[in-house]
């Protein structure tokens, strides 16, 4: 039996001491609450009295996992399955951690090794799906997911990763059903207020408004906002619910729809939608995407204002060219680096201009490039402004981000580079994309490869440039 473990830094004839297990049910009960400090320091003080037990090094790396220390969390809980090899829930959780890692082979491994200790363990099955998908073993991630809903028909996570996938094929119809799973999701928290309104099944309203809710990211905003007149010939009254951000653009494109960013401006309304659940209500099929292109439009006076500063700060007979380099950082492997666009910049002929916003324009500080590189990503208040500059550019580069949705709803050329295991969007093994007919996608060749994305950007960068 070990020690009883001191929890506190006071004199030994002070100390508060605990034996290993009461710590362990304490820290357990602190991650649960969400008081992931607490946790940390309890665990902390588990492994310098027994830096092997097993138990603490798992819960000392899910505290790492929660914390963002993912490699901390993938050694802890590693040396866990060393002391316990025949625990299945360690396997299980060693094989998500490495596939936020990038890890995917090991994740296979571990996830696999999981399965062996436990076949009916549904959480184990939904993180092979995931890992598999990463890896596009699409048949394989398929199987995992249906095998996880068969085993736990309830939980939300088999639903929407199976969903993913199918959407990711073009099987849209099954798909888009599964997809209503995601609200159900642990993290997912409410879409609106309790209310005692019925959500909208599609057919026409003649009396009373309909509450639109923009449920999603940026860009899925951006790309179903499509569906807005579709829904306005079935209802005269819309009201959306969207951030601050879209406001303009919106208001802009669709002066008959108010928009709202607070619940307690919310109007009375007799029916509810999210914004991305009308493909589904819609019966959209790849075949029947509704692909007026454009169906968003920039601003006259604001596109006339960037015009002008444009032609002052950029040369002229330049091609221009919008970049984006980074979004958001999971899945992994789907951002990249200014840095990695060099070749870019070393095509004579044109003239970078960043969209970069958040963390990721501090790059910019570092450019030494041949191209002129014009930073605009402070300036941008909005998706208007946004709209403005794309309206005024030659091309846009851009990863999987909010700005390639809002170039191909524009009309304006936009190249898409993407992951190996891209967004179900932008589907499977084809340069372009039903959604947004001006948008060329360029694929990785395996995973993390953006080396390859870059140079073939580039190259046709090249070409364009020297036939113009």
């Amino acid at each position: 039996m070990s020690e009883p473990i001191p929890l506190n830094a006071a004199p030994p004839q002070h100390q508060v001491r605990l034996p290993l297990a009461q710590v362990l049910a304490l820290a357990g009960d602190c991650q649960q609450a969400g008081r992931q400090d607490h946790a940390v320091s309890l665990l902390d003080a588990a492994l310098k009295a027994a830096p092997r037990d097993p138990d603490a090094l798992h819960l000392a790396g899910i505290a790492a996992y929660y914390s963002g220390e993912l490699a901390q969390a993938a050694d802890h809980i590693g040396r866990a399955t060393t002391e316990r090899p025949l625990s299945a829930v360690y396997f299980r959780d060693l094989c998500s951690i490495y596939e936020r890692l990038g890890r995917y082979e090991e994740a296979v491994a571990a996830g696999e090794r999981a399965l062996q200790l436990d076949p009916f363990d549904a959480l184990a099955l939904h993180n092979l799906s995931v890992v598999n998908q990463r890896l596009l073993r699409l048949d394989a991630a398929i199987g995992y997911a249906r095998r996880a809903v068969r085993m736990d028909p309830h939980s939300a996570k088999p639903h929407l990763g199976l969903a993913e996938l199918l959407l990711l094929q073009g099987a849209m119809e099954e798909g888009f059903e599964e997809y209503e799973w995601r609200f159900r999701v642990p993290e997912a928290g409410p879409l609106l207020p309790q209310t005692d309104r019925p959500q909208w099944d599609g057919q026409p309203i003649t009396d009373g408004t309909l509450l639109l809710i923009a449920d999603q990211g940026f860009g899925d905003v951006l790309q179903f906002v499509r569906y807005l007149p579709w829904a306005a010939s079935r209802c005269a009254d819309l009201v959306l619910a969207c951030a601050p951000e879209l406001h303009r653009l919106i208001r802009h494109n669709y002066p008959g729809i108010a928009t709202f960013e607070c619940w307690n401006k919310c109007p009375p309304f007799a029916v509810y939608c999210p914004l991305s659940g009308l493909p589904r209500l819609h019966g959209t099929r790849p075949e029947t995407i509704p692909a007026a292109i454009p169906y968003l439009l920039p601003e006259p006076a604001a596109t006339k204002a960037w015009a002008e500063r444009l032609r002052i700060m950029l040369p002229r007979n330049h091609r221009r060219v919008g970049i984006v380099w980074s979004g958001r950082a999971h899945p992994p492997g789907r951002s990249t680096s200014l840095a990695a666009l060099a070749p870019l910049a070393a095509i004579e002929g044109v003239s970078l201009v960043s969209l970069q916003m958040g963390d990721a324009q501090a790059e910019v500080g570092d450019y030494f490039g041949d191209a002129p590189l014009l930073h605009l990503g402070h300036e941008l208040a909005d998706f208007s402004d946004t709209a403005a500059v794309l309206a005024n550019l030659d091309l846009l580069v851009t990863i999987d981000t909010a700005v390639a949705h809002l170039a191909g709803a524009l009309g304006k050329p936009a190249w898409v580079m993407l992951p190996y295991s891209p967004d179900w969007r932008w589907l499977l093994d084809r340069a372009d994309s039903p959604w947004y007919p001006t948008a060329r996608l360029f694929r990785q060749p395996a995973p993390r490869r953006w080396e390859f994305v870059v140079a073939e950007v580039a190259a046709a960068l090249h070409d364009a440039v020297r036939q113009s």
